[in-house]
């Protein structure tokens, strides 16, 4: 990583696990006793023994839906040896399954060094990223090439997108 990307990623952004939309959060392929909070929920991301691991193959399918729309500029992806190599990024895209991914072309490709997994910082293309309103990962595998991945931790850095709250606006009555 550059000394150039490693200054953008602390302009003012923040880690946007607080502004995920956890009812509706989704992972394919996850293994029930090694499920997605372990990466993705603050105290438990943080614990080295906690892990997300695939179930029946390599690969995993992560659907992140936000509370706000956001602009998202790095992901850190945390893993051992068995941590995601090619992890495929697409922003706004709902109701992905493995049947059909690969019919979409991502938003950005992160192909992730063991160097990588230890907790840096990957710089996204910004322009890809602006509005975000969900995020979906495809982890298609990992460095070992073994039939398990497995991720420690995963967060996101960006800044929220200033919108206007609609409910928020009265209606303005005829006289």
């Amino acid at each position: 990583m550059s000394a150039e990307s490693a200054s953008a990623i602390q302009r003012s952004q923040v880690d946007l696990v607080d502004f995920v939309d956890w009812s509706g959060v989704e992972c394919l392929n996850q293994n029930s006793s090694h499920s997605l909070p372990n990466a993705l929920k603050q105290g438990y991301r943080e614990d080295d023994g906690l892990n997300l691991e695939s179930d029946a193959d390599e690969q995993l399918l992560i659907y992140i839906p936000f509370t706000q729309v956001v602009k998202l500029y790095s992901v850190v992806v945390k893993g051992p040896e068995e941590g995601p190599k090619t992890v495929k990024l697409f922003s706004n895209k709902e109701h992905m399954g493995f049947s059909n991914v690969n019919d979409f072309p991502p938003s950005d490709t992160a192909i992730l060094s063991p160097d990588d997994l230890k907790g840096k910082p990957v710089v996204l293309k910004y322009v890809k990223f602006q509005n975000v309103r969900s995020l979906t990962l495809f982890i298609e595998d990992n460095q070992s090439g073994s039939d398990i991945t497995k991720v420690q931790k995963i967060a996101l850095f960006g800044t929220m997108v200033e919108t206007t709250d609609m409910k928020g606006l009265k209606k303005i009555e005829d006289h």
